[in-house]
């Protein structure tokens, strides 16, 4: 997708140009209701424009610039000579916030990562608050990316900013040309992707295209294509929708939900998820951004957001001892590899739910509930691999289960990846495959990480240091540092102060820990108290509850399906390397016990996966010295892990 803006052209055309027609093109390209607040602005902006580049030879002017990810436009953006100039106006503003400041920023970080063009340019970000008092002309830092810090000036004073920050540094000469055919790609965090689709019900300018990456839009046909047959034949079909860590399942399933909720609302299509902590978080999101766009009650935006995102066994438990048939026809499940097997589920049902009959598992009793339709319907599990983390978790193996022993007329789609080791039991898997009416399709897998998008391949890497081949990881590794830094501590304050460092603008950054980590108190990491997780991933730098604060940590049942773009992991000795293998334990009462039982020992193994891909950009691991004299911290534990994860390839933060 190509740098797309309101208004375009070179400076020399821009200074002749009469502001009226810049005010009736920008008219003309503005889709909502324009506002005489908004008009005043552009006319005033453009004057400011016009007197600060008066005494430009050169360089192209962009108005109104869109940023995808974000779903906003950035004011203006200069490219002249060799520089990326992002200009925000705050017109009649007379201070420089820290919150404008952020904004300015994030447009500037934005056109960074995800624009082709942009990623070898130095970019200047530059706030003009108009009424802002004139003060020295601040100094120009760049950072390793080449990134400017912020830039405040006022109305009167731009135009002496741009021409010292053009004679400031010599970079190589900028093909201004070359720069605007180059696409943007960009790669939204899983919140913002909810918010533009709640929104606008379309991924279209906020996914990636690009062949290297899976377009989540091919995905989303083939589905649809499968639901539209169910829907024409009066079938009922199932489509298993897998993909490493991190590749757009959930977006994907969001944009499905969403999509045929817009073009067949009769479908009631809804979204169910197990993992409370997302669907809190994106609830509270889609419910604040609701809230605030369109002036409605908060509580009035929760009501409507919370028909579209559901907890699963919410969903579940409404179904339970009656024969109602449901109203949804289309249900997304999320992660549907952690439904519960049918003794976790009846555990349950009896213990909280006081169901003593209930004695199948979750997957069959939802496709029961589903199969109450008398003529069609469609289910879609969204499955990732090697992401089971606690007790009950079914993977796979249970939904297929329940489709070979009761299930028969069900059409089922998946991509052939689903017989690899990590989406369940590879000769259940295998058998199950050669069904006659079992229909296999590669669009329904997702093979790249779109969270990383700096690192495509972390998913890997990641996978090869928690199952124990360190010269594998290594190599891999050597892919990744360029442009995902990752690096090890000793030191929690060392790790603090690299992650306040490296997030600029909104960038999130928090820290992470293994629920089981609970001898990591004595450093000041008390895993035991529970974040909120809404506050947590949501609320500002000045919040207290916020991962900002790096005071609270989330753990993997926490932050699973989120993500953050600056991590700090903290390693414990609850999955601790020995120097030939990696040893599992879980600490109870004074001491650690080791963990013997398989799928517990598996739990522990995905805990540590799903904590090391949550960053987008980088992370560092924290691993404590311990201490000689509290036996349940020796050096061993930690020195053990700390040597290994360098054998990874992973160098110490100097």
């Amino acid at each position: 997708m190509p740098i797309k803006s309101y208004y375009d052209a070179s400076v020399a055309s821009f200074l002749k140009d009469d502001p009226d027609r810049i005010l009736g093109v920008l008219t003309s390209v503005h889709h909502h209701a324009l506002e005489e607040e908004q008009r005043r602005a552009w006319l005033q902006q453009t004057s400011i424009l016009k007197e600060a580049l008066a005494d430009l030879r050169d360089g192209r002017i962009f108005l109104e610039l869109y940023i995808p990810r974000m779903g906003k436009r950035a004011d203006a953006v200069l490219v002249t000579g060799n520089l990326v100039l992002v200009i925000e106006f705050k017109v009649g503003a007379p201070e420089h916030t820290s919150a404008a400041f952020d904004q300015v920023v994030d447009y500037a970080l934005d056109l960074k990562n995800f624009h082709e063009g942009s990623h070898k340019v130095p970019i200047v970000p530059i706030l003009v608050s108009t009424n802002a008092g004139s003060e020295p002309l601040p100094e120009l830092k760049f950072a390793e990316d080449l990134v400017a810090g912020p830039l405040g000036t006022n109305k009167t004073n731009l135009g002496a900013l741009i021409q010292s920050i053009c004679l400031n540094k010599v970079f190589p000469a900028l093909d201004i040309d070359e720069w605007m055919a180059k696409g943007y790609r960009p790669t939204p965090t899983i919140i913002e992707a909810a918010e533009v689709l709640y929104r606008t019900h379309s991924v279209t300018d906020i996914s990636r295209s690009d062949s290297g990456a899976k377009n989540l839009q091919e995905t989303s046909a083939s589905v649809s294509g499968i639901i539209d047959r169910a829907r024409q034949n009066g079938t009922k079909a199932i489509c298993f929708v897998t993909g490493v860590p991190g590749s757009g399942k959930t977006l994907a399933g969001l944009n499905i939900a969403t999509r045929r909720s817009e073009e067949h609302g009769d479908e009631n299509a809804v979204f169910l998820s197990g993992n409370g902590p997302l669907v809190a978080v994106l609830r509270e999101a889609l419910a604040r951004d609701k809230a605030k766009r369109e002036s409605v009650s908060k509580k009035s935006a929760e009501r409507q957001v919370r028909s579209f995102i559901q907890n699963i066994h919410h969903f579940r438990d409404e179904y339970v001892g009656n024969v109602s048939i449901p109203a949804e026809k289309v249900v997304v499940f999320d992660e549907a590899q952690r439904a519960w097997t049918r003794e976790q589920a009846a555990s349950f049902m009896q213990r909280k739910r006081g169901q003593a009959d209930f004695n199948i598992s979750e997957p069959e009793f939802l496709l029961s509930v589903m199969d109450r339709h008398a003529d069609w319907c469609t289910v879609v599990c969204l499955v990732g691999g090697g992401q089971e983390i606690n007790t009950g978790e079914a993977g796979i193996s249970e939904w297929l289960n329940a489709l070979e022993s009761r299930f028969h007329n069900w059409e089922v789609y998946v991509s052939p990846r689903i017989a690899l080791p990590e989406y369940g039991t590879q000769s259940q898997v295998e058998r199950f495959l050669v069904s006659p009416r079992v229909r296999s399709n590669e669009s329904l897998h997702l093979s790249v990480s779109m969270r990383s998008f700096r690192a495509e391949a972390l998913s890997g890497f990641v996978g090869h240091i928690v199952d124990n081949q360190p010269e594998i990881a290594r190599i891999l590794f050597k892919s990744i540092q360029a442009d995902y830094p990752i690096y090890l501590t000793r030191d929690l304050s060392a790790a603090r102060a690299w992650l306040i460092e490296k997030g600029r603008g909104t960038e999130r950054f928090g820290l992470v820990a293994s629920s089981g980590a609970q001898r990591l108190r004595p450093d000041g990491i008390h895993i035991k108290a529970e974040i909120d997780p809404p506050n947590w991933f949501l609320n500002p730098r000045t919040d207290v509850r916020s991962s900002f604060y790096l005071e609270d940590v989330a753990s993997e049942f926490a932050i699973q399906g989120l993500e953050l773009d600056w991590v700090g992991m903290c390693w414990d000795g609850d999955f601790h390397h020995n120097g030939g293998a990696w040893v599992c334990q879980s600490f109870k009462g004074t001491k650690w016990q080791s963990v013997k039982d398989e799928s517990k020992r598996l739990y522990l193994k995905n805990s540590y996966r799903v904590l090391l891909t949550r960053a987008r950009q980088g992370m560092i691991l924290f691993v404590p010295r311990g201490n000689a004299s509290d036996r349940t911290r020796p050096p061993s534990f930690y020195d053990g892990t700390f040597e290994y994860l360098r054998s990874c390839g992973i160098p110490e933060l100097d």
